[in-house]
């Protein structure tokens, strides 16, 4: 039998080297005399069964080992490359969330222009079908991601808003921009959506809701810009060569972002396929799910219709257009400002108060009539319905590993479509039936209201009490 004087003094200093034929001859009074030696901690003695700090798994294979493990819960949080990931996702967020949070200033036009006989809800079944595929894709692009397919779908789907763009200059049926601007353009945003924000959550970890709010900034610059870009090209270039050049924008923009954005982490084989049914078996993440389909019910109705109730309070049209735009712009400090609070108190502590305030303020727009109370009533909605954007997908991030993140965003964006389907055109259909905007309202602002407390119930369930950081 080998005593444990056969074994080399060099060995000894690095336990993690000896090799199982010679652990399988040593007596547990030589293994014991080890452990002492090289004082290894006292959870992790020596044992027979493999190589020193390996611990077989229930289909025994050997884990990572510690300095492995330790490696892939390092995150950058910084540095040129990880920002350089931020700046990528800014620039899809600008001409994806960004051009749709623009969909107001396509609504009004329609409805006044090339679209003039068609009834208000039934064009915004066009900007509901873009919201909505904004997220429905979630749930095979997530999974896509998690399996180490980020350019199979990013690429594509670039390729594609910018193809949909062109297209939609061409439209002039109804039905034609419900293909190109609904469907088309929907599903491109989503695939692209999709997969750049669980980038994020492989580069940051203590500052993810910071990131996620610089890139979340992309897309108010965008809301912001964009509708500008309009209202001074319509009359001078004409409706067509307006989109090509919105087209030329996306082809810059995701130009850019397919050359900064790569995924940090390998592809993680985890169980089960599209859906992981269990997560739902977590109440937090069940919670949050239904309360975000109940908030997205309403939260984009005063983006949407600003503009129209604007002109219907009598104000200047030439003012009234820009609305989208001074909300858009305030949501950029909104999302900001909330993503550094975010990493210091906590993303729900954030979110659910200026949710809440959203929520008031949906109630307080159709009351507004003038171009001075609206003007105010629109530049706090939009910071306060930014920061609901902007850490939306902060917290669920944060309620898994990064391995399954695609996944669990996916399902999660999934469940949020359908609110963001339902909810515009459900307060179109009210406001062709009351003729007004204070119905509209109501339904919005509660909707709201009502996500609220689900979100509140989700603190409490992760927290186990009332005060501390979620």
């Amino acid at each position: 039998m080998s005593s444990i004087r056969s074994i080399d003094k060099n060995v000894l200093e690095s336990p993690t080297s000896i090799p199982e034929f010679l652990l399988s001859d040593l007596s547990q009074d030589d293994l014991d005399i080890i452990n002492d030696m090289v004082k290894l901690p006292r959870d992790q003695p020596l044992k027979k069964s493999g190589l020193v700090g390996d611990t077989p798994n229930e289909k025994g294979t050997q884990q990572p080992d510690d300095k492995k493990a330790k490696q892939d819960d390092e995150f950058p949080d910084g540095g040129l490359r990880a920002w350089l990931i931020v700046v990528g996702g800014a620039c899809i967020t600008f001409s994806t969330s960004g051009y749709i949070a623009s969909w107001g200033i396509f609504q009004a036009y329609y409805q006044e222009t090339l679209l003039k006989g068609v009834s208000p809800s039934s064009i915004a079944w066009i900007g509901s079908i873009q919201y909505a595929l904004v997220f429905l894709p979630g749930l095979i692009v997530g999974r896509l991601f998690d399996l180490g397919h980020f350019y199979l779908v990013f690429l594509p789907s670039s390729i594609a808003i910018v193809v949909a763009t062109f297209l939609i200059g061409q439209c002039t049926q109804y039905w034609h921009f419900l293909l190109c601007q609904g469907f088309a353009t929907g599903l491109a945003v989503g695939g692209i959506f999709g997969c750049g924000n669980p980038v994020i959550s492989h580069w940051f970890k203590k500052k993810r809701a910071s990131a996620l709010g610089y890139m979340a900034v992309g897309s108010s610059l965008g809301g912001t810009v964009i509708p500008i870009i309009i209202k001074n090209l319509l009359s001078r270039v004409g409706f067509p060569w307006t989109m090509r050049i919105l087209g030329f924008i996306h082809l810059v923009m995701c130009g850019i972002a397919n050359l900064t954005i790569k995924p940090r982490l390998p592809p993680m084989k985890v169980k089960g396929g599209l859906l992981n049914l269990a997560a739902f078996k977590d109440p937090p993440f069940t919670v949050y799910c239904i309360s975000s389909f109940i908030t997205f019910l309403g939260i984009y109705t005063a983006l949407i219709y600003v503009n129209v109730s604007a002109s219907q309070f009598g104000i200047s049209p030439n003012l009234a257009f820009y609305f989208v735009s001074i909300a858009n712009a305030s949501a950029a400090f909104g999302r900001g400002v909330t993503g550094i609070c975010a990493d210091k108190f906590g993303p729900l502590n954030i979110l659910i108060p200026f949710t809440f305030f959203a929520g008031i303020l949906t109630y307080a727009w159709p009351f507004a009539r003038s171009a001075g109370p609206l003007l105010v009533v629109i530049v706090l909605y939009g910071f306060s319905s930014g920061a609901f954007i902007s850490l939306l997908l902060t917290t669920i991030m944060n309620f898994g590993g990064e391995g399954d993140a695609g996944r669990r965003v996916g399902m999660f964006l999934t469940t949020s479509a359908l609110g963001a389907l339902a909810g515009p055109p459900i307060s179109g259909a009210i406001n062709a039936t009351t003729g007004g905007f204070e119905a509209v309202g109501y339904f919005a602002g509660s909707a709201i209201i009502l996500g609220v407390l689900g979100l509140i119930i989700v603190r409490y369930l992760k927290l186990g009490r009332w005060i501390g950081k979620v």
